[in-house]
């Protein structure tokens, strides 16, 4: 569990910078925009299960393809559900990452991995749902890091530890 705490305040604090970065630099929300936002907090995602999986170089090169498969899934679906959107994208990169977990680490099957992967994508997105008003709630001209900061924290963390708790 300690990686796990450690992997959601690492990952907060990233969430956290990007959050500040859009709202001090008026970062608009075009489609580009997104899709490096999701890849960029998919590398830094991706180098956690890396490390914890004893291979970083090859999780750094894969975070960054799954924010992009997953921010796609967001624009894709943005149309329908709109804002909604963000939850099926966000539950898929989870599943994604405890399949990767699964590649690099090759200590479990992949139906096992498959169901770390979908107790992540549930927890974590209830968990990411319970804090989605932070951009609805703060003012994005001005955010509170701190509030951001353990809001991200505390959506990182149910991801982090379904995928490393061990059996």
């Amino acid at each position: 569990m300690v990686f796990a705490v450690v992997a959601s305040l690492l990952l907060g604090a990233v969430m956290t910078l990007g959050d500040w970065a859009w709202a001090a630099l008026e970062i608009r929300h075009r489609v580009v925009n997104g899709l490096v936002h999701g890849a960029l907090m998919c590398l830094c995602l991706g180098l956690a299960v890396g490390v914890r999986a004893g291979r970083p170089a090859a999780a750094a090169l894969a975070g960054p393809v799954i924010g992009v498969i997953a921010a796609a899934t967001f624009y894709a679906l943005a149309p329908l559900l709109r804002w909604s959107a963000m939850f099926p994208a966000w539950m898929l990169l989870w599943i994604l990452f405890a399949v990767l977990q699964q590649r690099l680490a090759r200590k479990e099957t992949m139906r096992t991995a498959l169901v770390r992967g979908i107790v992540a994508a549930l927890l974590s997105g209830a968990a990411f749902y319970a804090i989605s008003g932070i951009w609805i709630n703060d003012s994005h001209s001005n955010p509170n890091l701190l509030r951001h900061f353990g809001a991200w924290t505390f959506a990182f963390l149910p991801g982090f530890a379904a995928l490393f708790l061990r059996r």
